[in-house]
């Protein structure tokens, strides 16, 4: 019914940037929320960022003032804009989206920051 699809991640030093995008794709009527979560080798998936529709966002700690997310609620994406990268970054990132009282997760995007 839905896919998400994310893009942009990759590897990148220290320092620099990164913005992901993810569009959705199918049988969609709404889009309440948006946002990114992130899965590190050995960790569990912690939530990064997200965003309503009427956009409010929220950030984890952790990327708090590095990071910027958005929402085109016409073409039903969300971005992340990652800034000041650390290695502690490198994960897989996945969008994820609540559309018509349901949840749905992107197949996921590495990202790998090397110092």
């Amino acid at each position: 019914q839905v896919q998400l699809v994310e893009s942009g991640g990759g590897l990148v030093q220290a320092g620099g940037s990164l913005r992901l995008s993810c569009a959705a794709s199918g049988t969609i009527f709404s889009i309440n929320v948006m946002g990114w979560y992130r899965q590190a080798p050995g960790k569990q998936r912690e939530l990064v960022a997200t965003i309503t529709s009427g956009g409010s966002t929220n950030y984890a700690e952790s990327v708090k003032g590095r990071s910027t997310i958005s929402i085109d609620n016409a073409k039903k994406t969300v971005s992340l804009q990652m800034n000041n990268l650390k290695p502690e970054d490198t994960a897989v990132y996945y969008c994820w989206a609540v559309a018509g009282f349901r949840a749905y997760w992107g197949q996921g995007t590495q990202v790998s920051v090397s110092s």
